[in-house]
């Protein structure tokens, strides 16, 4: 091999290094976020007693993750684009680390829940940020398969965070879960400080008007944003009742629930990898369609079975499971497709796209959670999953609609 041919590959390997590294931050923040509420999913029940809470209080720790996750997102975006990526990812992983210590030591109903909500805006601040810096290296349907990567370590958080939580909830306290999450955002900032990421736009903040209004303007951002949110939120409502419904339904055990974490992850895993290996070949409006009427379909089966009296003793466990599963599925196969198609249109605004899709997709979730907490009595959140899936499919269509014509 010549020199040039040497110097050219040392060259092409540094710049690997580098993108790689990043791609392994964003991961971990990813995980990081969600990890946070599935490993303490397995012990919501224990912390209802332990604490003294009605169901629906309990459950509203998890929504409130969520909204305290949506709230800021638009803030984080805008300090992103002001004074770079690695201060308000510093900021973000400080009060996410901060809230989980003393979740660890937390006593009462109201520490709970008020800190729950802080680490939540700790937590959606890391993950906007981290697929901001996605955004920054990459466009089109290559973002679309880097989305699907970090997808993956969404899933890893599902289902490793599930399981690893049925042990915590078994083996040990649940507050263990929250010391491992401290400790997995140390090493986030630790990780974040040896690389480099984007400056800021000191001269953004004194532009007129906030860009934010002008990307709602476009159709092709709020659509596939407003898609992907609707997914999201059906998932998370899912979430919400799943520890009740596999616990007291079909009395599965702590640990024997954050197994089947193990399966969802697979679910999860499989529509990821469905993007990564497809989407260069199919196009993401594509597989947004497919992941779109895999949802519905499957939210729709769950609500006929669940009130035809379908779902009981373990033939019903194996059809709830299979259906959440390609629920699950479904969402990983929309989810990534709706981000990279939203803020590949708004190309020119950067972290602020990101950030105002990030926004819109954790702000409908949460609204959906929240909303759930009212309607898990007598199976009736079986209603509002369906009407997340279907209206979900429905979103895509109308997307698709005036493009087809």
């Amino acid at each position: 091999m010549s020199k040039d041919s040497l110097q050219t590959a040392a060259m092409a390997q540094d710049v690997a290094h580098p993108a790689a590294r990043l791609m392994v931050l964003c991961c971990l923040l990813v995980f990081m976020a969600q990890m946070a509420t599935t490993v303490y999913l397995p012990s919501l029940p224990v912390v209802m007693r332990e604490l003294a809470m009605s169901q629906s209080l309990v459950e509203i720790s998890i929504s409130g993750f969520v909204v305290g996750a949506a709230l800021p997102v638009l803030f984080w975006g805008s300090a992103a684009d002001r004074w770079g990526r690695r201060g308000p990812l510093l900021a973000s992983l400080a009060l996410f680390v901060l809230c989980s210590a003393l979740l660890a030591v937390a006593d009462s109903a109201v520490a709970l829940l008020f800190l729950r909500v802080l680490q939540g805006i700790g937590a959606g601040g890391a993950a906007i940020i981290a697929r901001i810096i996605v955004r920054d290296h990459w466009s089109g349907d290559e973002l679309a398969r880097r989305l699907s990567v970090l997808s993956i370590a969404f899933i890893t958080a599902l289902g490793a965070g599930q399981f690893i939580g049925g042990l915590i909830g078994q083996y040990s306290h649940w507050q263990a879960g929250f010391v491992l999450m401290a400790v997995t955002g140390a090493v986030a900032a630790l990780l974040s400080m040896s690389l480099p990421l984007q400056g800021g736009r000191p001269a953004a903040a004194r532009l007129g008007s906030s860009p934010y209004r002008e990307i709602l303007r476009r159709p092709g951002f709020l659509l596939p944003a407003c898609a992907g949110g609707l997914g999201f939120a059906t998932t998370i409502t899912l979430q919400e009742v799943s520890p009740f419904v596999f616990q007291e339904h079909f009395g599965l055990a702590v640990a024997s629930f954050g197994n089947v974490g193990l399966l969802i992850g697979l679910a999860y895993f499989c529509g990821a990898m469905t993007v990564n290996r497809t989407v260069a070949k199919l196009g993401g409006k594509t597989l947004m369609r497919a992941g779109a009427l895999l949802m519905a379909v499957a939210t729709v089966a769950m609500l006929l079975c669940w009130h035809l009296g379908v779902l009981e003793v373990r033939a019903g466990l194996l059809l709830f499971v299979g259906l959440y599963c390609l629920t699950i599925f479904g969402q990983a196969v929309l989810f990534p497709n709706s981000m990279a198609t939203a803020v590949s249109d708004a190309k020119d605004h950067g972290a602020h796209a990101m950030a105002l899709c990030g926004f819109l997709q954790q702000g409908l979730a949460g609204v959906a959670a929240t909303v759930s907490v009212l309607l898990h009595h007598n199976g009736t959140w079986t209603l509002a999953v369906a009407a997340l899936g279907v209206v979900t499919f429905l979103q895509v269509l109308f997307q698709a609609g005036p493009r087809a014509a």
